[in-house]
């Protein structure tokens, strides 16, 4: 940049220089055009190395963008390992207390039979012949052996039980040291996934230096929008798992729709979709727009429960991200997401229980928009999926 601007304050130098010499000098018509077409031609020169700075300067935000999406996609893999993570340790957790306590009543009924084969030992037979020979009748004998065989036959039923109870503890010790080896294999994941986010940050950092104010701002506008994202990835996960637990409990089934049985409806009648899924880089969802899309009302696609009703905005005010937006849960496995909306158009509220067909906000460009539209979102445990097979 130094060198264009002492290029330019050179180019003027000549100029007042051609201008004081016209003056003083009688120079000719031909050696002004000339100095003029010199002035012309550095002028270019100048112009032409600006522009390819600010070609430049687009391929680094281009890369820095990039880059963005890199961190993006690694720290959704690394929230991803953490819930795992998570999860595992609850399960190993709950499958040492079962280990315990099975291991507990093995022990117990091991000291059982083992003070029962001491007392049979320490009588002898003796004990045996007693109780058979002090019987007063054959009805008594009789009985008296019965009830000998049945001291028995608990004593085999004990072992038995002592047996199987061992074997399972067992099998229990061998799926507990798996689970403990698949979390150390996670963790490992999860601190190479770590080494990996680090070295893209740096690598991100070299890059934004050389970005002029109104790349940076692009360039922190797109990061927000990338956490905000996350964010509300992982909100909606929480939920997911939290139904899906509900659904367990209570032995009904929370599996996704197949997309061609959802039974969804359009978002917004008379439009299509212009934008599809991974239309451009990190593109979510599929957006509608067209002439006289501004205010058009938007529509629940199936009935649910609404979960998000709410506006991300900067600290200034403004808005950010998805803006103005929606997500309902459908029960079924799946929920929508609704973004972009008009300034104060949200119609429904967290909690509310939404129709299929029933308004819930309209159309605008708030947030990270260009222009009017509607973007549209299919998740599943949080995460979004292609939501064109869904629709109609």
């Amino acid at each position: 940049m130094k060198k264009i601007v002492s290029k330019i304050v050179g180019i003027i130098m000549i100029t007042a220089i051609i201008s004081q010499f016209n003056v003083v000098c009688a120079v000719t018509k031909s050696e002004l055009n000339a100095s003029n077409n010199e002035t012309n031609q550095k002028i270019k020169e100048a112009k032409e190395e600006l522009k390819n700075i600010n070609a430049e300067k687009s391929e680094i935000l281009h890369q820095v963008e990039d880059l963005i999406m890199q961190i993006s996609s690694t720290q959704s893999e690394m929230d991803g390992l953490d819930a795992k993570i998570e999860d595992m340790n609850l399960q190993i957790e709950e499958s040492q207390k079962k280990l315990d306590k099975k291991q507990e009543e093995y022990d117990n009924k091991k000291e059982l039979l083992e003070k029962r084969l001491v007392a049979t030992y320490e009588a002898g037979g003796t004990s045996f012949l007693d109780v058979l020979f002090s019987s007063d009748s054959l009805i008594d004998l009789i009985s008296n052996y019965y009830m000998i065989s049945e001291i028995t036959q608990s004593d085999m039923e004990l072992m038995d039980k002592i047996k199987k109870e061992q074997e399972e503890i067992k099998v229990a010790k061998k799926t507990l040291e798996t689970s403990k080896q698949e979390l150390d294999s996670a963790k490992a994941q999860k601190q190479q996934k770590a080494i990996e986010l680090k070295n893209i940050k740096t690598q991100k950092d070299s890059y934004v230096v050389q970005l002029n104010e109104q790349e940076k701002n692009t360039q922190a506008e797109l990061e927000q929008f990338e956490k905000d994202k996350r964010d509300i990835q992982a909100q909606l996960a929480v939920i997911a798992k939290q139904e899906a637990e509900n659904a367990s409990n209570s032995n009904t089934s929370k599996v996704p729709n197949n997309p061609s049985s959802s039974g969804y409806i359009r978002p917004i009648v008379g439009y299509s979709i212009t934008t599809g899924w991974m239309g451009y880089r990190n593109h979510t969802g599929v957006d509608y727009s067209g002439a006289g899309i501004s205010g058009k009302p938007i529509l629940a696609v199936k009935s649910g429960t609404v979960i998000t009703s709410t506006a991300l905005k900067n600290p200034n005010g403004t808005y950010k991200s998805y803006g103005e937006y929606i997500v309902i849960n459908h029960h079924d496995g799946t929920m929508t997401l609704y973004a972009h909306g008009a300034p104060g158009s949200r119609l429904v509220s967290p909690g509310q229980s939404v129709s299929q067909g029933q308004q819930i906000m309209s159309v605008g460009t708030t947030g990270n928009s260009t222009g009017y539209h509607l973007h549209f979102e299919v998740r599943i445990n949080g995460a979004p999926v292609n939501p064109t097979p869904y629709l109609p």
